[in-house]
């Protein structure tokens, strides 16, 4: 694969990844029950543990149907 396009591939999964994090947050997905959020008085800190755990398992399952040989 030439350099253009991985470049191209690379966007447009960066791009995928930017809508889904977009709507993912609009139906509150990233705040389910294993979620950390540390609020302090002027900074707060998310670690969406849960979700990344079950947007891998998802991506993991696409990527085995998508890719199998």
């Amino acid at each position: 694969m030439g350099i253009g396009k991985l470049l191209i591939v690379t966007g447009i999964t960066i791009l995928i990844i930017g809508i889904l994090f977009y709507l993912m947050e609009k139906v509150n997905l990233f705040h389910l029950p294993g979620d950390i959020v540390i609020k302090r008085k002027n900074i707060t800190i998310f670690i969406p543990v849960t979700s990344m755990i079950i947007i891998s398992i998802i991506l993991t399952v696409i990527f085995n149907v998508l890719f199998r040989r």
